[in-house]
């Protein structure tokens, strides 16, 4: 497929060229003119324009991978809001004419398939960015795996004028792309779970350590008397994932490339189900359980580590700073003193606060949860006749 990039300049050459060619095919003398061989004709230059076709430029993910943190992302946004997608095509219409193009993207047994349509006019380029919704496999993906993107491109009247297939490559669900500098830090967010029955079964525990057997959030106007019951919620919370038996593991580690600015985050159901957990992933699932209860924690990233907060109060600037990974080993009272004692330390340039509200305001939702209960056969099977289990 030939490719052209066109100026001004080159166009009207183009333009010329396509005069000479017309003289040429018109007068018999000039036909043969420029043949290396007598009695040869060179072909119209108009048969050779005719011959010019749009091109086409195919890219995926980060370098060929796709990490479901970011698939999950730009699915959810509308096109005209997505910077980024899952695959991008772009299109050059090196062509004299307007083109009209229906371009479809997928990948095969991973997602559905997306359309979008392309017009371009002569000598226009535009990149289209697609993000095709994956399937739930996706989610439950634990390793790298490969995988192909199909694209197929057919004219107005339906025409098949291009297709490709390109290989890549997916991502564990549980792989963070943090990116230099933490960039992409805000998509912690992903991971916080707070509608995962796992971290509803931790409150219902937390709640027993509770006066009044409740967990109420944010519930008083006066900010004095809802700081102290910020500070009970958590420490009912803390005293919960004790009795659950969470503790510290590091397993961190994650494959593929980019080990540098890239780490293993479990989700929240897979901490509470094995009962480990390091500094991100106790963040992540603290962080989930105080925005079940409607309060706003955020997950705070210094050098090498990772702790979490809650706004102890409605429009408060304080917040309530956990050591998670002290969780099982010391008191709760341990790990506030441990992590404020850091946060003291620190100047606001040394570490970065995911604000998780803030994140769902942008567009950062939970990615789907390998909910532990659908480890259940006869808990799945019953969600997914519509039942109740048994």
């Amino acid at each position: 497929m030939l490719s052209v990039t066109s100026s001004l300049p080159d166009f009207r050459k183009f333009v010329h060229f396509l005069i000479l060619g017309a003289v040429a095919s018109a007068i018999p003398c000039l036909a043969g003119a420029g043949s290396d061989k007598p009695g040869t004709t060179t072909k119209p230059a108009i048969e050779v324009a005719r011959r010019i076709q749009p091109t086409y430029q195919i890219s995926a993910g980060l370098d060929g991978e796709i990490y479901p943190v970011f698939a999950n992302y730009v699915s959810l946004r509308k096109v005209q809001q997505r910077s980024w997608g899952t695959i991008a095509v772009k299109v050059v219409n090196s062509t004299p004419e307007t083109i009209h193009n229906r371009i479809s993207v997928q990948i095969p047994g991973w997602s559905d398939q997306e359309i979008q349509i392309a017009e371009l006019g002569a000598g226009e380029s535009h990149t289209y960015l697609f993000a095709p919704t994956f399937l739930r496999r996706l989610y439950l993906n634990r390793e790298i795996v490969a995988a192909t993107a199909a694209v197929g491109i057919t004219d107005a009247s339906g025409t098949v004028i291009h297709r490709e297939t390109l290989p890549i490559r997916l991502r564990s669900v549980d792989d963070l792309y943090w990116g230099r500098d933490f960039e992409y830090a805000p998509f912690i967010a992903s991971w916080v779970t707070p509608h995962d029955s796992s971290v509803e079964r931790i409150l219902s525990s937390a709640k027993e350590f509770m006066p009044g057997r409740r967990l109420p959030g944010y519930e008083s106007s006066n900010p004095i008397i809802q700081e102290r019951s910020t500070f009970q919620q958590a420490r009912a919370i803390y005293r919960a994932l004790q009795e659950k038996g969470v503790s510290y593991v590091k397993s961190s580690m994650t494959l593929g490339g980019h080990e540098d600015v890239s780490e293993r985050v479990r989700m929240p159901a897979e901490s509470l189900n094995q009962g480990s957990a390091n500094c991100i992933d106790g963040a992540v699932v603290y962080a989930a359980l105080f925005e079940n209860l409607g309060m706003e924690p955020v997950i705070v990233l210094v050098p090498g580590h990772a702790y979490v907060g809650v706004r102890v109060a409605a429009k408060s600037n304080r917040y309530l700073y956990i050591e998670t990974s002290l969780t099982g080993r010391t008191s709760f009272d341990a790990a506030v003193a441990s992590a404020s004692r850091t946060m003291a330390k620190l100047t606001p340039s040394q570490f970065i606060r995911v604000d998780i509200r803030q994140s769902r305001l942008d567009g950062i939702y939970p990615m789907p949860a390998d909910d532990i209960d659908a480890r259940n056969p006869v808990l799945d099977a019953s969600r997914r006749n519509g039942t109740p289990g048994s």
